[in-house]
């Protein structure tokens, strides 16, 4: 099978590193990484977002030991706009988590209308940090926490998120944040 993901990776924690696991569970991998105009869009909370070139470092890094586990091949390729290269022909299934799970269907919306059978959409539930809070890029004090089995969340809590949806095209409209170095 042919696996795609897509994202801005930064840092790169232990959810992501789930997105990645059973992406090369499935086959060979192709991860969509944002490229430095996309990249701040996809930030839920204001900070700073590292350049493409950073980012792809570290990215190669962390898949190329989920491949040699799973003995596959991976592929990054730079995305300029929230669909991505899975609207691209070649791929079977769309790796995401359940926050972006709307985003995966808007991309076979997308295939749809451009006469491409519908990946097959693999959710991965979210990961969670000893206090029970979802391990994510927006709370990184917690990116490289030690990751519990996927759970429900204790009676109480929410998944707290101030990412709107958007109506028209079922993708999220994000901040932007640009880094200046030495500001």
């Amino acid at each position: 099978m042919d696996v795609v993901l897509g994202g801005t990776f930064d840092p790169v924690h232990d959810g992501h590193r789930a997105l990645f696991e059973r992406a090369f569970e499935l086959g060979d991998v192709t991860v969509g990484l944002t490229d430095d105009n996309l990249a701040p869009e996809t930030r839920s909370v204001d900070r700073c977002v590292r350049s493409f070139k950073e980012r792809k470092a570290d990215l190669e890094l962390e898949l190329r030991s989920f491949a040699e586990k799973h003995g596959r091949e991976f592929e990054i390729r730079e995305l300029t706009e929230p669909t991505g290269v899975a609207t691209e022909p070649g791929f079977d299934v769309l790796v995401v988590s359940p926050e972006t799970k709307d985003g995966g269907e808007a991309v076979n919306g997308v295939r749809e209308q451009n006469g491409l059978p519908p990946l097959e959409i693999e959710v991965v539930e979210h990961r969670y940090a000893e206090d029970g809070d979802v391990i994510s890029g927006s709370s990184p004090a917690r990116s490289t926490s030690t990751a519990t089995s996927p759970r429900m969340p204790t009676v109480g809590h929410r998944f707290k998120s101030n990412r709107r949806r958007s109506v028209d095209r079922g993708i999220r409209p994000f901040f932007y944040l640009r880094c200046r170095r030495g500001s």
